[in-house]
């Protein structure tokens, strides 16, 4: 064991000091070999000063004086280099007492000096890498909590400085309700416990200002185990904690796009089917009530279905209006006019227990949209307002003029825009309501009170106007709907308008019956718009496609008037419009469709017919195509 270690000279003098034995670490220590000190007295590994100071003699003196010698002197290598030796001596006696000789054990003490040397660069070399970190407040705690150092880091993140801060309790970075909960004695008995604690929550710097921090408390034990502290590391996370939230939001933003799309293409299609169905139902009661007895009580019955017609029409004008596919009539719509006619027919749906208020500016533009669409949606909303204040209240509506530039956060694109609002205050609506607010079919009304389809077409109708629907509601508050909508100066409001061309008043009839083709991919829309159109006295080709369409142009002499519905496989409706243009420019064309996405490059000259059209809706657009072609002609 003792030839084994080689960190510390051990070896044996006899009893006039004359090195006996030789370790591997004297051997390293010294570079002298066992056969070059052996038999040498001791001192002649004193440096000489030392020698001549008679200090190894004193040495061994004083060991058999004292039972042993401990100190500190000058050795020398043996090439020639001086080293700071630590040294005991201790005598070794034989049985009957008397004097054999000493062990001497010497470490070389530069060694030692620069192993602490080394840990002491390296202690200040950790210090000032833990003070130089700033993304991270990294200090100690006390066992009793208190802070006992302080980094730049937790400098900059919490703003107190060393003197502000040490030896007071870590509990002050803590919210008043984290501490009322007892959050910084729980999180000190975890990390005792468990040796380790991390959590996330909100923190308060000196200013009182917060942010959210990801905090880790570590346990530190001394060599018998014992608890001395604690290491916590401190981040302000809250750029991130917000990003993340952002990424949420745009991912759930996303989300209800993608949804409200799907649901759009699925209500879309659905409502034009529904326009199907409803066409062959009007057309088959305009015909049966034309054969009827005028007060008779079948003709009453086929009335009443007539109007279960229309109100099926306005719920698929909701339904369209929502996936954006209804026809709007875009023209500057002057608000304050607008709400204006429509207070008393409001104040009748509203009822005795609501009052209306309303908020205009003194100039305030008009808005680019369908007035009559408008007019409904703004019914909608006053009625939903109605619902929601069971026990009465105010109602406000109100609107004011906007810029919107490249600075604001809203997804509506630059430019000027008018925010017509309708406040009330009824139950409001709670997170998970105000979600879904404006999903097709979605209703709180109850079983039969409600199509789910109001504040869709409001959506709808914003959206196809280029504006935007903002609804803002909390539960118990009361509600606040805003239909944002572009707006038009004054003076580009009347050039608009003299830019329209007022449709005919007084609808022509033709003095002789017309040769039409007309065309739809439903046999049932089709059959029965050829037998309204022979009823009304016309010559009808019928064609399932746009391609039988226009083989019966080419073979057919005298066609007078192509009618055709839009959606339709293969080639569409307004394809079918364009085709014709190039090939028969003189022949009128009516465009039956209930959708407001048609190629107007490919529908120009045609009458637009909205579906469902009832019988004189069709005779109508008859004679407004033959008197546009005579005006272009």
């Amino acid at each position: 064991m003792v030839e084994s270690m080689a960190d510390c000279a051990i070896f044996m003098l006899d009893a006039k000091g004359r090195v006996a034995n030789w370790n591997q670490g004297a051997e390293r220590i010294t570079g002298y070999q066992a056969r070059d000190v052996i038999g040498r007295h001791a001192e002649y590994l004193y440096a000489q000063d030392v020698r001549d100071d008679g200090l190894p003699r004193s040495c061994l003196h004083i060991a058999l004086a004292d039972g042993h010698y401990e100190g500190e002197c000058w050795w020398i290598r043996k090439n020639g280099q001086r080293f700071l030796a630590q040294l005991r001596i201790d005598p070794v006696r034989d049985e009957q007492g008397q004097l054999s000789g000493f062990v001497e054990l010497v470490r070389d003490l530069k060694e030692r000096e620069q192993a602490e040397d080394a840990l002491r660069r390296s202690q200040e070399q950790f210090r000032l890498l833990v003070q130089s970190v700033t993304d991270y407040a990294i200090f100690m705690l006390d066992r009793h909590g208190r802070v006992a150092s302080w980094n730049y880091g937790a400098e900059r993140i919490k703003g107190y400085r060393p003197s502000e801060i040490i030896g007071k309790h870590f509990s002050v970075f803590y919210t008043q309700v984290d501490r009322e909960k007892g959050e910084p004695h729980k999180n000190l008995s975890l990390a005792t416990t468990e040796g380790r604690v991390e959590s996330e929550g909100w923190r308060v710097r000196k200013d009182g200002s917060r942010f959210w921090a990801h905090v880790v408390i570590d346990r530190i034990l001394d060599d018998h185990g014992e608890l001395i502290g604690f290491a916590k590391i401190t981040r302000d996370v809250t750029e991130q904690r917000e990003a993340a939230a952002e990424l949420d939001r745009a991912r759930e933003a996303l989300f209800q796009s993608q949804k409200t799309e799907a649901i759009g293409k699925l209500t879309g299609g659905v409502a034009h089917d529904f326009n199907n169905l409803l066409m062959v139902i009007q057309s088959c009661l305009d015909m049966v009530e034309l054969k009827l007895p005028h007060e008779s009580q079948l003709r009453r019955l086929v009335q009443n279905a007539q109007s279960a017609v229309q109100r099926g029409a306005a719920l698929t004008q909701r339904m369209l209006a929502f996936a954006r596919k209804q026809e709007l009539r875009v023209a500057p719509v002057d608000v304050v006019s607008l709400v204006a006619n429509m207070t008393d027919l409001l104040r009748r749906s509203l009822g005795p227990l609501i009052t209306i208020s309303t908020l205009f500016p003194a100039a305030l533009n008009a808005v680019k949209t369908d007035a009559n669409q408008l007019e409904l949606a703004l019914m909608n909303l006053v009625v939903n307002a109605r619902d929601a204040m069971r026990e009465g209240g105010n109602l406000t509506i109100a609107a004011r003029n906007v810029t919107i530039d490249a600075s604001h956060s809203t997804r509506l694109s630059p430019g000027e825009y008018v925010c017509l609002s309708v406040t009330d205050e009824g139950d409001g609506m709670d997170d998970e309501t105000l979600a879904k607010a404006t999903e097709p079919f979605f209703t709180t009304k109850g079983v039969g009170k409600g199509t789910g389809l109001g504040l869709s077409m409001v959506h709808g109708l914003a959206e196809q106007s280029g504006g935007r629907l903002v609804i803002k509601s909390s539960k118990g508050f009361g509600t606040r709907v805003e239909m944002w909508l572009p707006s038009v100066q004054a003076d580009a409001m009347s050039l608009l308008q003299d830019s329209e061309i007022p449709p005919s008043v007084h609808p022509l009839h033709p003095s002789a019956s017309l040769h039409i083709v007309v065309v739809d991919d439903d046999p049932l829309v089709l059959n029965a718009t050829g037998a309204v159109l022979q009823d009304l006295g016309h010559r009808v080709i019928e064609a399932a496609s746009a391609e039988e369409a226009l083989h019966a142009l080419e073979n057919h002499t005298g066609v007078d008037m192509l009618i055709t519905d839009h959606a339709m496989p293969g080639m569409t409706g307004a394809q079918l419009v364009g085709e014709v243009n190039i090939r028969w420019p003189a022949l009128p064309v009516v465009l039956a469709t209930g959708y407001a996405e048609i190629p107007t490059d490919l529908s120009d000259g045609a009458t637009r017919l909205t579906k469902p059209y009832d019988r004189a809706g069709l005779a109508l657009a008859i004679n407004k195509a033959m008197e546009d072609r005579r005006v272009q002609v």
